[in-house]
């Protein structure tokens, strides 16, 4: 699956983001500017990584959601292309309007930075048809910010139209619902706290994060 790895001013995950898409989608992965206009010709995943894009400045990934190339990932996932977004990039997501609800502050005000366990809520999806619906999985997180927050009418909406992909087992930041990844309607936009990226490797403490890229392969 041909792979373009978003980098913004503050990008820290990015590297990670393309090591891991080359070591299990695409060996000629690349990055892509935040000024670029245009996606590389092919692309079929855009994976927009963690950091702190431009210093978390207004809010995070508000500004990094009006960057140029953000037009060409909207018209990418307008088109049905996938489009993953990990830590600050599911903030950019719903920054975008990609993806709905916003990420606030953890519910104590700390950093968390640690391997959080998740329930696979919804095991039918482009990003995690690897895994089985009720498994429990193991992915690091490293945020500030992962306090996912929709109003009742979204929460609901994302409840019974299976949109919730990845919930936590042990709340560590007061998301509402435990949510800790969704999809758009289409289902070909993910946005997720934990870094699957992260997890690809036992070196690294897990390899529960390969389903999401295993899962990108096994598309329909």
């Amino acid at each position: 699956m041909k792979t373009a790895v978003v980098q913004f001013p503050g990008s820290n995950c990015d590297t990670d983001a393309l090591e891991a898409a080359k070591l299990l989608l695409d060996k000629d992965a690349e990055f892509v500017w935040h000024t670029e206009t245009e996606l590389p010709e092919g692309t079929e995943l855009v994976f927009i990584p963690g950091g702190f894009s431009y210093g978390d400045h207004l809010r995070s990934g508000a500004i990094a959601a009006r960057s140029p190339i953000m037009n060409a990932v909207k018209a990418h996932a307008e088109a049905g292309g996938c489009v993953l977004g990990v830590c600050n990039g599911f903030q950019v997501l719903t920054e975008s309007g990609l993806l709905p609800g916003a990420l606030s502050r953890n519910r104590d005000l700390h950093f968390h930075c640690a391997p959080v366990h998740l329930v696979v809520e919804n095991a039918d999806t482009d990003f995690s048809r690897a895994y089985e619906k009720g498994q429990v999985i193991e992915i690091p997180i490293a945020h500030g910010e992962g306090n996912f927050y929709a109003d009742a009418e979204t929460i609901g909406r994302l409840e019974t139209e299976g949109r919730v992909v990845f919930r936590y087992k042990d709340n560590p930041n007061g998301s509402l619902n435990d949510i800790a990844g969704i999809v758009n309607e289409g289902g070909n936009v993910l946005g997720m706290m934990p870094h699957p990226e992260r997890a690809v490797e036992l070196l690294l403490g897990s390899e529960d994060g390969r389903g999401v890229f295993e899962s990108l392969k096994r598309r329909k």
